[in-house]
């Protein structure tokens, strides 16, 4: 699986001068990580319909603490596509298993969107090897009440995808060669400014749902009919006990991330960040930035 971070354009300036692509056989699939800087091991875990490039803005300040690495997921960007092993359980284990091969038995760990349910698998599954946990913007299939079919405008306008990515064939048909139209719209109307992701970084991530094994893996995330289950069995081994840093952005998620976080964990910070959407990392890299420095620290 050739790639190196030279093959997505529009990074940081020097960012290629301190991160590097690595590929990481991790049992059944291998995975894509951009792996740098020195210190205590960082993963950092991306969000939908996204992959490690949605961190690139973050990367650089947490590089000059910690060793940070970027994985894809399983199914996303240059990571392996396998027809199976979309839930939460599983993700958490190639994980795992990533950070083992890198040699890293403790660590700390940042998920955002779907990399919150991730994380907060990761952390569960694996309690003897999370540090800490921050994680933003998501809510937790089994675990936060949903939402009403027809809730109110907002409530629709943010989560009416839930549904449709969990259809069978049809959304697939639908979105393939309409991909910057379906995902260009995740992008364009979730952040609190418009233009807050500019249009090359769209392009960057339609272009990698483009590929058809990475269309239906995208939707497989929510296809996945055992994240609830699997969701409420974790919470019933009992609560974390690692410190957890909750942070949802003011017009997205705002509060919800800590208040899901109450319900897992004992040890819970909330932090709302101001004139923020959902994409974070990119709407507000700064402001998160400092947010998990100074929580890690």
């Amino acid at each position: 699986m050739p790639f190196t971070v030279t093959d997505v354009p529009h990074l940081p300036d020097g960012f290629t001068d301190n991160f590097t692509s690595h590929t990481i056989k991790t049992g059944e699939v291998t995975l894509h990580a951009v792996i740098g800087g020195d210190g205590p091991p960082l993963l950092l875990l991306p969000g939908w319909p996204q992959f490690w490039y949605s961190w690139r803005l973050v990367m650089p300040a947490l590089a000059e603490r910690f060793t940070v690495i970027a994985p894809d997921l399983r199914g996303m960007g240059a990571s392996d596509k396998p027809a199976t092993g979309y839930d939460a359980a599983t993700l958490a284990d190639d994980m795992a298993g990533l950070m083992t091969e890198l040699g890293h038995d403790r660590f700390a760990v940042v998920g955002y969107d779907l990399g919150m349910v991730v994380g907060y698998a990761l952390a569960a599954q694996h309690r003897e090897r999370v540090t800490r946990l921050v994680v933003a913007e998501a809510i937790i299939r089994g675990i936060t009440p949903s939402p009403p079919l027809l809730a109110d405008p907002a409530t629709n306008e943010m989560l009416w995808h839930f549904a449709f990515n969990r259809l069978r064939d049809i959304n697939e048909r639908m979105v393939a060669g309409r991909e910057e139209i379906y995902f260009g719209h995740q992008f364009t109307s979730k952040v609190a400014i418009p233009g807050a992701i500019p249009q090359h970084a769209i392009d960057v991530y339609v272009d990698q749902l483009r590929d058809p094994a990475a269309l239906r893996a995208s939707f497989e995330y929510y296809r996945e009919e055992s994240f609830a289950e699997k969701a409420q069995a974790l919470r019933d081994q009992g609560p974390l006990t690692v410190p957890v840093l909750a942070i949802g952005g003011q017009y997205s998620t705002g509060t919800m991330p800590a208040d899901v976080m109450r319900m897992l964990a004992t040890d819970v910070t909330e932090m709302v960040i101001p004139n923020a959407g959902h994409f974070l990392p990119e709407e507000t890299p700064a402001e998160l930035s400092k947010a998990v420095l100074d929580f890690l620290r």
